[in-house]
Formats: C-alpha cells, sequence, structure tokens
C-alpha cells in the first residue's frame, strides 16, 4: 500500500465505503461505474452498459493494482487515500496470464506460480496459487492446455457458482452490504 494512503487513512479513520463503483472483468480490465452504468444492472449482469466505462488511464490503473487489497470477509477492494472502493468482480479478484515457462501474472502485476488447475462447467480455466484464487485469461488457455499435457498441476472440476465459496471471495460486495428492508 502506498505511504500517501496510509497518511490518509490516519488522518480521515472513519471516510465511509464506496460501492458498485468499481469492476474487474473476466480480462484484467478495471470499470469506472458511475450512476448510469450502475441504474442498468449490477457489473455481472451482462447488460449493455452496465460494465461501466473501460479505465485506460495508465497511472490511475497502477495506483489501483498497488493499492487492491481484501478485507476479511473476501470482499476485495482498492484503498482510495482514506476511502475503501469495492470492487465487483466478473469472475475472481485475479486475472493470470501465464508465460512461455508456465508462470501467472496477476492483472496487477505480481508473478506466482500455479498449484492446482480448475475448470468450470463453461470451460473456463482457473488456477489457485500462494496468492490466491484467479481466472486465466482466454488467450493463454492453449498453454494452459501443454501445461496440463506435462502434468505440471493437478486438474479439478468445480462449478463456477461454487467458486466464490470454496476460494472465500466475494463477487458483489455491493449485494453483500445490503441491508434487508
Amino acid at each position: 500500500m502506498d505511504d500517501i494512503v496510509r497518511q490518509a487513512m490516519a488522518k480521515w479513520p472513519n471516510v465511509p465505503n464506496c460501492f458498485a463503483w468499481l469492476g474487474l472483468d473476466e480480462r484484467g480490465h478495471w470499470y469506472l461505474r458511475d450512476d448510469p452504468a450502475q441504474a442498468l444492472g449490477s457489473f455481472q449482469s451482462g447488460v449493455p452498459g452496465a460494465k461501466g466505462s473501460l479505465l485506460q488511464h495508465d497511472k490511475l490503473i497502477e495506483f489501483i493494482h498497488r493499492n487492491y487489497a481484501a478485507d476479511s470477509t473476501g470482499a476485495w477492494f482498492f484503498q482510495n487515500g482514506p476511502q475503501r472502493v469495492y470492487v465487483e468482480l466478473a469472475a475472481t479478484p485475479f486475472v493470470w496470464r501465464m508465460s512461455s515457462d508456465f508462470k501467472l501474472t496477476a492483472q496487477t502485476g505480481p508473478e506466482t506460480q500455479a498449484q492446482i488447475c480448475y475448470t468450470d462447467e463453461a470451460g473456463r480455466v482457473y488456477f489457485q496459487t500462494a496468492m490466491g484464487f484467479g481466472l486465466l485469461h482466454t488467450l493463454d488457455v492453449a498453454k494452459a492446455a501443454e501445461g496440463l499435457e506435462f502434468a505440471l498441476w493437478p486438474l479439478e472440476s468445480l462449478m463456477a457458482a461454487d467458486m466464490p465459496k470454496r476460494f472465500g471471495y466475494t463477487l458483489s460486495p455491493e449485494a453483500a452490504n445490503k441491508k434487508p428492508l
């Protein structure tokens, strides 16, 4: 976490959390979800425009990456100064890219090693690592198949709907935070 973020948290400790304004898609892209995007539906809904606007500002994306973490409930957030901006996940908290030597790199930049490979009912590929659980970018599925042929990791099948509970993450912190009427 950036020092400037820690200082802001100490200076303003009681800033309310922000929900539904930031999303991470299946390809590791960040989306800013303003009021009109949120009004169209949830980030996960698939409704055109509900994802919001693709973030393309490199410095902002780097700032998000340096300050991306999970809370004790498995809800992922970006610590923006004193405010936690909770992230709506399309699939998982990490999106992996696979190198030619089968190492994984998260959308946030750190490199890790695969431990277990999973597939879901739609044929998507996921990896558990020491860093956490994430979806493999679609462009790297053929490389993962090659790694499976070499028996580099065990392979298991799992329903996509069961993954958040099994791996301890929350797809929609906004939905989980809603109070009953």
